[in-house]
């Protein structure tokens, strides 16, 4: 049952007098008004019957403390239960009691979804724009790597895992050994990795085809551990380590930090006011994850606080045409670096002209004839243009032999978007875009604020949704203090 009762009204509360008016949490106590969390809540508690339940508001709280601080269940707690600033910013009185670790932990996990976090969020966000301390129009939006809270493993420690999880459960169900298994290969000693994968693959197909024969109950945990293992036999991935790497948390996947490094976990993508360096929307996928597929749920959030987004800054990863198309729909610019992957014209030796849709060469060749390609090939569909440059200027030109490449003439051919690309990458070379692009740098320095402060660069817990928790969290934390600062 939820029952809301007047706070801080004891004879006790004067203590909080002794904290000082310019501290963080006094301030943000005073410029966010959190009471709309028990109503976003309410619904999830039986209004008229039970025992009285802790607030929302309260709860939430904690959390937010919890990782303003980077402090573990038990000691936010313990921490709440004797410093004056987090009693006052929970608003309770000095004599009352918290909840324990335990309803903590529970509120998080069972009352607490994602979606009410994007409503926190954004309904904070708002308030501060309501109040005029938000007054930027322009965004960035980046990602960020988690680690996992447990380590990659390979694909022959994890079928033997795998292996190993069936014969436990059918001993432990049966009281007797599973019969006709050989004994465990000796992967470690083969050098070669494929022979050892196929080794070990031999193996668990021999467990799990053993399991099935003899056991006779289709609901046991057995055959749930043998649909899990072909489960993950099942995945192309597997094999190839591009899949799941770990059992403990099954979500989190090999990702790349650059072309040589790599990290085993999660990606956490957000969007954040230029000018003030406040989140507004936030999101989390495994670490093989794409940055730029949520780009557009995400300026939506960004739209509901009430920001008119008029600028959307991004590095090269967000140059595509979908995510442009998505920020252009919204009516703002964006300023992304035109990506080498997908805009392969070298500006030194070839020109455009929009006006008449002609590109000209280095040696001043221009084309006169255009036609539309498709073709199927193993990575996909491509589309796109064949620009013919003029016959008998290029039999007469120097560079032929090595331009042509023994044909009659040069025939240019490129991307679907290719022309719209190259007045982007234009614009992009002049001042006015260098100077505006300085203000993408801002949110490099969040994405450290998160990690070293907040706890950020590693898991918490396991699984796709504690991380993304985890992450909305952690905004929620560094918005609070960045609003603070912001009202000093």
């Amino acid at each position: 049952m939820l029952r809301q009762e007047p706070m801080q009204l004891s004879f006790h509360s004067v203590l909080y007098n002794k904290i000082p008016e310019n501290h963080m949490l006094k301030k943000i106590s005073k410029v966010v008004d959190f009471s709309f969390i028990n109503r976003l809540l309410e619904d999830t508690y039986c209004k008229e019957f039970g025992r009285p339940a802790k607030e929302p508001e309260l709860m939430c709280k904690l959390l937010f403390l919890q990782y303003l601080y980077d402090l573990s269940d038990e000691k936010v707690r313990e921490e709440a239960s004797f410093n004056l600033t987090f009693m006052y910013f929970l608003g309770i009185n000095p004599e009352d009691t918290l909840p324990n670790k335990s309803l903590l932990s529970k509120f998080r996990t069972q009352r607490l979804g994602e979606s009410t976090l994007d409503e926190i969020i954004i309904e904070i966000v708002k308030q501060c724009v309501e109040k005029g301390i938000l007054k930027g129009k322009s965004v960035s939006i980046d990602a960020t790597h988690i680690e996992a809270n447990t380590k990659k493993k390979t694909p022959e420690r994890l079928m033997k895992h795998l292996a190993r999880g069936i014969i436990q459960s059918y001993t432990e169900e049966t009281g007797q050994e599973l019969e006709n298994i050989p004994t465990v290969p000796e992967y470690q000693e083969i050098k070669d990795h494929r022979e050892a994968k196929k080794v070990m693959k031999n193996y668990l197909e021999t467990v799990i085809d053993e399991a099935e024969k003899q056991s006779d109950n289709k609901d046991d945990n057995t055959h749930k551990a043998v649909a899990k293992a072909k489960q993950v036999l099942e995945d192309p991935k597997f094999i190839n380590q591009k899949g799941i790497r770990s059992i403990i948390d099954e979500d989190a996947r090999v990702g790349r930090k650059s072309k040589s490094q790599d990290f085993f976990g999660f990606k956490t993508e957000f969007v954040m006011t230029t000018d003030e360096r406040i989140i507004t929307s936030v999101r989390t996928a495994s670490g093989s994850y794409m940055d730029g597929n949520y780009a557009k749920e995400m300026l939506a959030e960004t739209n509901k606080t009430g920001i008119k987004v008029d600028e959307v800054y991004g590095d090269k990863a967000y140059f595509r045409k979908s995510i442009l198309d998505d920020i252009k729909e919204t009516e703002a610019k964006a300023f992304i670096p035109v990506s080498s992957l997908v805009y392969r014209i070298d500006e030194s030796q070839y020109t455009y002209n929009k006006d008449s849709d002609e590109w000209q060469c280095i040696q001043g060749n221009t084309t006169v004839d255009k036609k539309y390609y498709k073709s199927n090939r193993k990575d996909g569909v491509r589309e796109g243009y064949k620009y013919y440059f003029e016959l008998k200027q290029c039999k007469e030109c120097p560079l032929r032999d090595e331009c042509t490449q023994k044909r009659a003439r040069r025939i240019l051919t490129v991307g679907k978007n290719t022309t719209e690309f190259y007045e982007i990458s234009q614009y992009q070379k002049t001042e006015e875009f260098l100077e505006k692009y300085k203000k993408r740098a801002s949110i490099e320095g969040k994405n450290a604020e998160l990690k070293r402060f907040h706890g950020l660069s590693r898991a918490r817990g396991y699984g796709l949704l504690s991380v993304s928790k985890q992450s909305k969290l952690t905004a929620i934390a560094v918005n609070i203090k960045r609003i603070a600062a912001m009202v000093s």
